[in-house]
């Protein structure tokens, strides 16, 4: 198993994710995690370091076109004309002439996504991003976004890890060619704590963190998205994609799942869960 391609965007399907880091370390992750071998970098407005995340990427050797992109909006700027603004503040603050793939971060309580993704479809037109989809959207949800976008629904980012049971959720976006992004793949952190894991890890001669991941990837259409702020742990994270999991361990790591595993869910910004 390596690092594939995953739906219409070809989307890396191991990348770095960016959430909660100091300042400076954006930069620094973006530009090591590019000399790694990682091709994939996910951001947002919400985390305050898309700057950061450009100038990694202008500071690294790897070409722009090599690089998959991504960030995200929050609800407050879902109004159209808003929504247009801040995808150009992203470009801006990117230091990009485009972005790979562009997601509405949450869903809205007060703008209809029939405001919203058509300007979404007339940015993807015109080439400023290539690719849209959301984030944090329940089956019904996305099955209203997938109605309204002309172009394909690139992609969900949601939190997935060992612990939380995204079943339905998973089995409703592979019939319907939705690429899963998982965020939070590491139950941020809380792996750590899980024997079955450790014993699995034993057995691969690997680190519970790598074993969290390959899992992840093993899964059809699916994207990890892990956040890491030590460059030491770059590689092993790439090296995931290397492991190759028996049916039972991927069972054993299945069944780690439970109703209490949702760790993210912000008042105000959480929608009522599948």
């Amino acid at each position: 198993m390596t690092i594939r391609n995953i739906g219409p965007a070809g989307i890396p399907s191991l990348g770095l994710g960016t959430f909660r880091m100091n300042p400076g370390e954006a930069r620094e992750m973006t530009l090591a995690a590019l000399a790694e071998g990682y091709r994939h970098i996910d951001t947002a407005q919400a985390y305050e370091n898309e700057a950061e995340v450009g100038e990694g990427l202008r500071a690294s050797p790897v070409q722009r076109s090599e690089v998959f992109v991504t960030t995200k909006i929050l609800p407050k700027d879902f109004a159209p004309g808003d929504f247009r603004k801040a995808t150009e503040a992203s470009l801006k603050a990117l230091g990009t002439d485009y972005i790979d793939l562009l997601l509405l971060h949450w869903p809205s309580k007060e703008v209809a996504l029939a405001e919203t993704l058509p300007v979404l479809d007339a940015l993807i037109a015109e080439g400023k991003v290539r690719f849209g989809g959301v984030s944090n959207f329940t089956i019904p949800m996305l099955t209203e976004a997938a109605e309204i976008l002309s172009a394909p629904l690139a992609a969900n980012q949601v939190e997935m890890h060992p612990f939380i049971d995204q079943s339905r959720l998973r089995a409703f976006q592979l019939e319907r060619d939705i690429p899963l992004e998982a965020y939070a793949p590491l139950a941020q952190g809380k792996v750590m704590e899980a024997p079955e894991l450790a014993a699995i890890a034993e057995a691969h001669g690997t680190n519970v963190a790598a074993i969290a991941l390959a899992w992840l990837l093993h899964k059809p259409d699916t994207v990890a998205l892990p956040k890491t702020a030590k460059t030491a742990r770059l590689a092993g994270n790439l090296a995931a994609s290397e492991i190759t999991l028996s049916e039972e361990e991927i069972a054993r790591i299945d069944a780690l799942a439970g109703p209490d595993g949702r760790i993210v869910s912000p008042d105000g910004l959480a929608p009522d869960w599948d």
